[in-house]
């Protein structure tokens, strides 16, 4: 089976054309590939499928082998995929994916490097569709998790997301916290946790623990949600840079009332997996 391998701020993924491929069980897969000492390596597994309503279909799977709506950084990887090795007619194109039909879009940095703009949709506020379990717009909403009381804003990019601000990202304690977070009962389909420390009114660093893959590099979807919850909170403008432990993004909440999300993807590696990995 032949796959390439990306990756967006240090976010990284093996990437499979279903096209050409045959996967048989794509939970089962995902988990061998990503193993990082018995298989290649990687925080999640992307799939290309034939358009449903759509130019392509990604659907992405996880580490622990469960599957994602969205993935910004995959998705990035994902259309840089489908442009550089000629599948795409033009810079723009549609992208269905568990969370709705994306647009991601090439665009030419200051740098002269390739990026990728998507339109990541209208952020999620609503209690219930997060989902989390209170109703209504869940802004700097009390939780306490492991005997301490944390102020949260919830948002959902197609998959959940909490926001947690601190005052020093390195003392915030992911290491320990973030599997309470992702379990804890208030988030009845798990959730991405984003630490965020407001550097200034458009620099926000983050850290974030995703769902069934623990601490990460960088998450596309939760930079978004950091950026609507800054905005909401009025800790940050509605334009800001999202500095993460590998890289950074640049997230935009315009007024369509859309988030706009660029950053860059890279091929790191082709390869084949030949008989049982």
């Amino acid at each position: 089976m032949r796959f390439t391998k990306w990756q967006g701020c240090g976010n990284d993924f093996v990437l499979v054309d279903c096209r050409k491929e045959n996967v048989a069980d794509f939970a089962a897969t995902a988990k061998t590939f990503c193993d990082r000492h018995y298989g290649i390596g990687a925080d999640g597994v992307l799939y290309v499928l034939p358009g449903e309503n759509a130019d392509f279909t990604m659907r992405i799977f996880n580490a622990d082998g469960t599957e994602a709506q969205m993935c910004g950084n995959g998705i990035r990887c994902f259309a840089k995929y489908l442009y550089d090795f000629g599948f795409a007619d033009g810079k723009e194109f549609s992208v269905a994916t568990k969370a709705g039909v994306m647009r991601p879009k090439i665009i030419t940095g200051e740098n002269g490097a390739e990026l990728v703009e998507v339109d990541m949709g209208e952020p999620i506020l609503e209690g219930e569709k997060i989902p989390v379990k209170a109703q209504g717009k869940v802004i700097e909403y009390p939780l306490e998790v492991d005997g301490k009381n944390f102020n949260v804003t919830c948002v959902s990019m197609g998959n959940p997301h909490c926001v947690v601000f601190c005052d020093d990202i390195k003392t915030c304690g992911i290491e320990h916290l973030g599997t309470l977070f992702e379990h804890h009962e208030f988030f009845p389909e798990r959730v991405n946790t984003e630490f965020a420390q407001i550097i200034d009114k458009t620099h926000v660093r983050m850290r974030v623990w995703e769902r069934g893959a623990a601490i990460t590099l960088a998450c596309g979807t939760g930079s978004c949600a950091t950026l609507a919850a800054g905005a909401l909170t009025g800790r940050t403008e509605k334009k800001a840079v999202i500095i993460l432990d590998g890289g950074q993004l640049t997230v935009e909440w315009k007024d369509n009332n859309r988030l706009y999300m660029t950053g860059d993807a890279e091929l790191v590696f082709e390869g084949e997996v030949r008989g049982n990995l």
